[in-house]
């Protein structure tokens, strides 16, 4: 399984349509999930393309998005590609990985249709 975190240094952006930069987490799944391979991939000029986000999540083979912020066009572009949405995490990206592998992450829908949508 892969799972694509927004990034902005070692946290986690809170604004998932703003991030030139994504962690890509790949976890070996069984008895005990276990990271395996972490990597950088870019974003770069993306933002604010939801549809681009969500096809560049797809290619790199994402199944899992986990996010702070998420306006719901990005939530719906993803949700389209058939990519599952986690929504309401903050913090370091290593901590947010350990929280989930331990099933400690609740999804928290208001976070990903509030007042992150806006026009540019």
């Amino acid at each position: 399984m892969k799972i694509a975190l927004p990034k902005d240094g070692e946290m986690l952006n809170q604004h998932f349509g703003r991030s030139s930069c994504f962690t890509i987490v790949d976890v070996e799944q069984g008895r005990e999930n276990k990271i395996v391979h972490t990597r950088e991939v870019t974003a770069q000029g993306l933002q604010h393309n939801h549809e681009a986000l969500a096809d560049l999540l797809e290619s790199e083979g994402v199944s899992v998005v986990i996010a702070g912020g998420m306006g719901d066009n990005a939530y719906n572009a993803l949700e389209e590609k058939g990519l599952g949405v986690v929504c309401g995490a903050s913090g370091k990206i290593d901590d947010i990985m350990q929280r989930y592998l331990k099933g400690e992450l609740v999804h928290d829908k208001a976070t990903c249709s509030n007042h992150y949508e806006h026009s540019h």
